[in-house]
């Protein structure tokens, strides 16, 4: 059970190993793009490649859904980056029903824990798979797998990361479930601290506060890349823009929070202890681009970020 990109390299993976895919179920198609012709999911249009029968339920308590996944009579549910799953669901197959999440449970429940950790300036994340209960993301763990966040990392490069490192979890997992030696480690025997959490991300999230430390502004642009970017407000021709920054780096110095410099096709924003270099950024209405393009061809007014 998945739909977006994510999910694909754990089908792949498990769908290439000797173990055998009953069903895929994923996401309705959807209109999307100019035309709002229809879309399939990543994971309908893999499974449909390979030859794997699709359920598509618009309702997941739907009697009819219920009554074809028990006929398929599957001994395990896996899920990748999909709804939420009612309990008539999750708790049919024999062996249960297992999900992989991309952070190292307990810290970092929710839908965004790519995103938090490293606007959170984490040095390490993972992956971690875990049978489904009732309380999202709160389930026995089974296994986990760590990984490095470096300094150039960001959203985009974690995700694909955990997303390689998630289905080789996952298939030593099932590996685990099919011989009957997993381990089942309760989550609140591992909880001695006040969890970090990783609730949905929102426009507001994404707003830049430039009397912040240039190092937590920075974590922000990371985590915030390439989707949906962390945002300021500037002006250019006395007209306010929305501007979003996708990969800067930190610089030594002295300015005023949110003041720009500009040196040497350079483009420097000011913080509460000196400066973030912009390197690729998008102007409202505009492609996104390198920072030194952009500063040949504007003509910036307000030399203070809004």
């Amino acid at each position: 059970m998945g739909t977006p990109e994510f999910a694909v390299e754990s089908l792949r993976k498990i769908h290439t190993s000797h173990y055998e895919i009953a069903a895929v179920v994923t996401a309705p198609d959807r209109p999307a793009g100019r035309g709002k012709k229809l879309q399939s999911s990543a994971i309908k249009k893999y499974a449909i490649a390979n030859g794997l029968q699709v359920l598509q339920p618009t309702n997941l308590k739907d009697p009819e859904f219920i009554k074809t996944i028990k006929i398929i009579n599957a001994e395990l549910f896996v899920v990748v980056a999909f709804r939420m799953l009612p309990e008539v669901v999750w708790s049919i197959p024999k062996k249960g029903t297992i999900n992989l999440h991309a952070s190292l449970l307990p810290n970092y429940r929710g839908a965004a824990p790519i995103n938090w950790a490293i606007i959170n300036g984490e040095k390490q994340t993972g992956v971690t798979t875990f049978f489904i209960e009732k309380e999202i993301d709160t389930g026995k763990i089974i296994h986990q797998k760590k990984v490095e966040i470096f300094e150039q990392d960001t959203a985009g490069t974690i995700h694909d990361k955990l997303m390689y490192e998630g289905a080789n979890l996952l298939v030593q997992t099932i590996g685990s479930l099919s011989i009957g030696k997993n381990p089942s480690i309760d989550q609140q025997s591992m909880i001695d601290h006040e969890l970090k959490k990783a609730p949905k991300i929102n426009k507001q999230t994404g707003r830049i506060q430039w009397d912040k430390p240039k190092k937590v502004v920075n974590n922000l642009i990371r985590g915030l890349s390439p989707y949906p970017g962390a945002w300021t407000n500037i002006e250019i021709d006395n007209k306010q823009f929305l501007f979003k920054i996708y990969k800067a780096s930190c610089v030594e110095g002295s300015s005023k929070p949110g003041f720009i410099t500009i040196n040497n096709n350079q483009l420097l924003i000011g913080c509460s202890d000196g400066y973030v270099k912009l390197a690729e950024i998008q102007l409202e209405g505009k492609k996104r681009m390198l920072a030194k393009e952009f500063v040949k061809g504007a003509r910036i007014t307000n030399f203070q970020c809004l």
